[in-house]
Formats: structure tokens, C-alpha cells, sequence
């Protein structure tokens, strides 16, 4: 099942005063929020949650990275980048990882830092077709 809700006020960036007046695309790509990937035009986002019964290993994880940056938001769900199907295996998780400006990736309990790996062939053919957000 599918939810939205509004995102916090302390986490929305707000219009400029001219947004009315500014052509479509520029409205459709002013960011909305201080995680632009997952709030929406109208200032909601997909709520997902994970509990810690559910998953104590992931919930840890979020819990830590949330009292560091003071937003326990890691990825959003829809792991990909414009242009790629999401990800489904740890093979395109990895793939995707090294083509982006993702700083780490963890996957079944593996921790996996960008500057720590080998070079990676291809590594920014998304960002050169399509133009980032």
C-alpha cells in the first residue's frame, strides 16, 4: 500500500517570489525540500518505514545516520537514476553505487566506500546523457 504525507515545514524549502512567473520547467525543477529526491511538487513524500522488530540491523543503521545529519533518510526507494531501471540484484546496487555521487553503499551487511574501491569502467555514462535534478 501505497501513503503520502506532507513533509515537515522545518525540512521545506520554500518558492521563490517570482515562482508563478517563471516558465514550467524552472517551477518543476526548484527544489522543494531538503532531500529533493523524494518530496514531491506538492510538498509530500512516499512514507516508508522501517521498524526495529522488522528490521533492528537497517533501523540501527537509519537511527545512527539520522543523529549525525538529523535526517534518518539513506536512499530513496526507488534505487536508480534517470534513464536506469531500479535496481533489483547487488550487482546493479554496486553498478548504480559507482556511477553516482553516492559517498556508500551497504548491502547484505557489506559496507562498500566509494574511495576504497577499483576504478569502475562507465562510472558517469548516466550523467552525461541526462541532466542531474
Amino acid at each position: 500500500m501505497l501513503f503520502t504525507c506532507p513533509v515537515s515545514a522545518a525540512h521545506r524549502r520554500p518558492l521563490p517570489a517570482d515562482f508563478h512567473a517563471q516558465d514550467m520547467w524552472q517551477r518543476l525543477y526548484h527544489p522543494r525540500g531538503s532531500i529533493p529526491a523524494v518530496t514531491h511538487l506538492d510538498h509530500s513524500a512516499r512514507v516508508q518505514t522501517v521498524s526495529q522488530r522488522q528490521n533492528p540491523l537497517f533501523h540501527g543503521l537509519l537511527t545512527a545516520f539520522g543523529d549525525i545529519t538529523g535526517t534518518p533518510v539513506l536512499i530513496n526507494t526507488s534505487f536508480n537514476v534517470r534513464g536506469e531501471p531500479i535496481v533489483c540484484t547487488p550487482d546493479d546496487a554496486y553498478r548504480c553505487f559507482m556511477a553516482t555521487d553516492m559517498d556508500m553503499l551497504v548491502v547484505n551487511g557489506f559496507l562498500f566506500v566509494k574511495e576504497q574501491q577499483p576504478d569502475h569502467a562507465d562510472s558517469r555514462r548516466w550523467n552525461r546523457e541526462f541532466a542531474p535534478d
